[in-house]
């Protein structure tokens, strides 16, 4: 693909001004780097914006030589992605072992590359092809880096849609839709016993977006709200995303898998949408994202109520605003930066401001302490950023499904 050159004279100002080097202990937040455009920069110039936003974990669909050639020595851990029509092939070790060979160990060590993704939500596609092969396709490329020494450094994953759910709220009722259990479980076996985490794409936009009149705004864009208590557990929740996170690991849990490391491999809210997209604004982009990576950046670590030792690593959707995404409108639009590399909008606050837990920004309301689980001290939120959606590992093309809502109404309003 043909790159337009960067706008450097208006972007390097930028940059200048928002680099900082983080401290080793702080929690860093990772960005999904879509390429689905005919106007984004080169990846020697995107280097600079991963940096800008505190991003020390870039996702990619593929495995962009050009992108990890670009990263080499910069420590930023890399996740590299197999498409969707690679499946039958990686199927077949010798085949997978190929692959690694071209795609990843010529850029190693020198690039950090941590895990392969096998396919994108492919079982929200109900293609049984594409099920069928992909447990095989992520033995073989295992075992393709068992054989190139790299499987201690290298893990092997997929990405998971919230659709996969049954059940998604109240969080301790999560449950695997009984129509998938049977794939499903060999799946979580294979993590069990290669320790690969657990990778889901959580929009809690989409939840908002099904049911504006009942689910409320603060709750899904990490402001001050009150929250909802699960009732068979106690435990208090006064964002969506944790709700989402918990609802896995309590299906994870039911499933006989209660110990899997869950990721958030996607999550993200436009800021521009069709008409019936409602919540696709700037605003709404600026206080989930600004909000989020606060506070993943914040000095305490961030956990879940109902997994508190376990720390979340999340992927914000995504890097740029794609304009060759096909889709509704918001598909193009749940970039951190435009092509220029300019910010798609205000952060709100300044990434200083951020690692040093100040508070700055809007008056949010989510918070590591009262997410975790209620009570104790209040660390205020930030006026937040913009999100993107998953893009299909196959084609880059969105396949996403959202989770089902309709059990928030009952919590909200009996």
């Amino acid at each position: 693909m043909e790159l337009n050159s960067f706008h450097r004279s208006s972007s390097l100002f930028f940059l200048l001004s928002v680099v900082v080097i983080f401290p080793a202990t702080v929690t860093s937040i990772g960005v999904n780097y879509g390429q689905i455009g005919d106007n984004l920069p080169s990846p020697e110039d995107v280097v600079p914006l991963v940096k800008s936003i505190g991003a020390t974990k870039v996702k990619l669909y593929d495995a962009n030589p050009q992108i990890l050639k670009a990263f080499a020595g910069t420590g930023v851990e890399f996740i590299v992605g197999l498409g969707n029509e690679y499946l039958p092939k990686m199927r077949d070790p010798s085949k997978a072992l190929t692959w690694i060979k071209q795609n990843v160990t010529p850029f190693l060590p020198a690039t950090n590359i941590t895990c392969i993704t096998i396919g994108n939500e492919i079982l929200a596609l109900n293609d049984s092809s594409l099920t069928a092969s992909l447990l095989p396709a992520m033995q073989g490329v295992h075992s393709a880096l068992v054989t190139a020494g790299l499987s201690d450094r290298v893990a092997v994953t997929t990405a998971h849609s919230l659709s996969i759910l049954q059940t998604s709220f109240p969080p301790s009722a999560g449950e695997f839709r009984p129509d998938l259990i049977d794939c499903l479980k060999p799946i979580l076996e294979f993590h069990r016993k290669t320790d690969s985490p657990f990778l889901i794409n959580a929009y809690p936009f989409f939840a908002y977006k099904g049911s504006p009149k009942e689910i409320p705004l603060d709750f899904v864009l990490f402001q001050a709200n009150q929250g909802v208590v699960d009732p068979a557990t106690g435990l208090h929740y006064d964002n969506m995303l944790f709700a989402q996170i918990d609802a896995v690991y309590s299906a994870l849990a039911a499933a006989g898998y209660k110990s899997l490391k869950v990721q958030i491999s996607e999550t993200g809210w436009p800021s521009k949408g069709d008409a019936d997209e409602f919540g696709a604004t700037p605003e709404n982009a600026k206080k989930y994202n600004g909000n989020l990576i606060k506070l993943m950046m914040g000095s305490k670590k961030t956990r879940t109520p109902l997994r508190p030792n376990n720390d979340l690593s999340v992927y914000v959707f995504a890097l740029f605003n794609e304009n060759m995404k096909p889709g509704p409108t918001s598909e193009r639009n749940y970039g951190l930066f435009k092509p220029d590399g300019t910010q798609a909008y205000s952060l709100g606050f300044t990434l200083n401001d951020v690692v040093r837990g100040a508070s700055g920004g809007d008056s949010g309301g989510g918070n590591s302490s009262s997410v975790g689980g209620g009570g104790g001290g209040k660390t205020p939120v930030p006026s937040p950023v913009t999100p993107v959606s998953p893009d299909s590992a196959s084609t880059g093309y969105l396949a996403i499904s959202s989770a089902p809502v309709r059990f928030f109404a009952f919590f909200f309003f009996r």
